[in-house]
């Protein structure tokens, strides 16, 4: 061990020598971001293959805890999982990239584009139960919404499935993560060129046509910046299931929530790293699918030429 960690130590010794300012900056932040990240993931991973015994964790290797997810009925509720963050951010995607690109290169008034990125900017200041909680009383039985639909007679009672089910969980879940997605996007979208735009049109191409070979592909690192970032508290949330779900949408937040009152903490690094496996593959999709859209680039890039 002493021989391990004296030749780690002489590696980052060589590492640095020699190196510039800004070289060494980068490599101080690499190393860094690997002990604060990296190295806890790596630990939480490896802490999975291990099990727990009469509320005891047992530090011998073993596959049960990961066959133990799929025998108690907790991949049902990771596809319920994955189902419900990929509705919530697709939903998202429809809803924010439209807004972006009017916001990026419609809005003419700095001032009016002011005041929509500091409204975006206000669910960052606001306790997310705090945000939550309010949907109860406007999809509850007796919530505004009920009590409109009875006062105009459009039904003969109250909806039950606004609360307390996927919808709501849905429901719930789109305004948080809204800017997360549409931050990124602007931010791509209002670097595109707008020269690239209208040469697009004097070479007879439709709106259409510039939106989804111009604008689009030249976009594609915000959008899929955005699905990850949305992505992520997507499949990780807790508060809008618990709140607004009512125990009927069980997550894998709740299966971790529950493995971690009872001790079983090998379990909760189980369901954590699950999560980060189907989010790394789901990563690996969008990169492939942003690639074969961004090939679609050359011909502008010859036009430009």
């Amino acid at each position: 061990m002493a021989f391990f960690a004296s030749s780690i130590l002489i590696s980052i010794r060589r590492w640095f020598t020699g190196a510039t300012f800004g070289t060494w900056v980068l490599r101080v932040f690499t190393l860094f971001w690997t002990a604060i990240v990296l190295v806890p993931l790596l630990i939480l991973l490896v802490f999975s293959f291990f099990e727990t015994k009469s509320f005891v964790t047992v530090y011998e290797p073993t596959l049960n805890t990961w066959i133990s997810l799929f025998d108690s009925g907790r991949f049902e509720v990771a596809v319920r999982t994955l189902r419900i963050a990929l509705t919530v951010t697709f939903i998202e995607l429809l809803i924010a990239f439209p807004f972006a690109l009017w916001l990026a290169k419609g809005c003419r008034s700095n001032g009016t584009k002011a005041v929509f990125l500091s409204l975006l900017t206000i669910p960052f200041f606001l306790d997310i139960s705090s945000r939550t909680i309010v949907w109860r009383a406007i999809l509850g039985q007796n919530g505004l919404i009920n009590t409109t639909l009875l006062n105009l007679d459009l039904v003969s009672g109250p909806v039950e499935w606004l609360l307390y089910s996927e919808f709501a969980v849905h429901f719930g879940m789109i305004a948080p993560y809204f800017p997360t997605m549409v931050l990124p996007i602007y931010l791509a979208i209002s670097l595109i060129d707008d020269d690239l735009v209208k040469a697009s049109g004097d070479l007879g191409a439709s709106p259409f046509q510039t939106l989804t070979r111009v604008i689009i592909p030249l976009s594609m690192p915000g959008i899929l910046a955005g699905i990850v970032i949305t992505l992520g508290p997507a499949l990780a949330a807790w508060v809008e299931p618990g709140m607004l779900g009512g125990g009927f949408v069980n997550l894998l937040s709740h299966s971790v929530e529950s493995a971690y009152t009872a001790l079983r903490y090998p379990v909760v690094a189980a369901l954590s790293a699950f999560i980060m496996v189907l989010l790394g593959l789901l990563l690996l999709v969008f990169i492939a699918v942003t690639r074969r859209v961004a090939s679609g680039q050359d011909i502008f890039r010859q036009m430009r030429q």
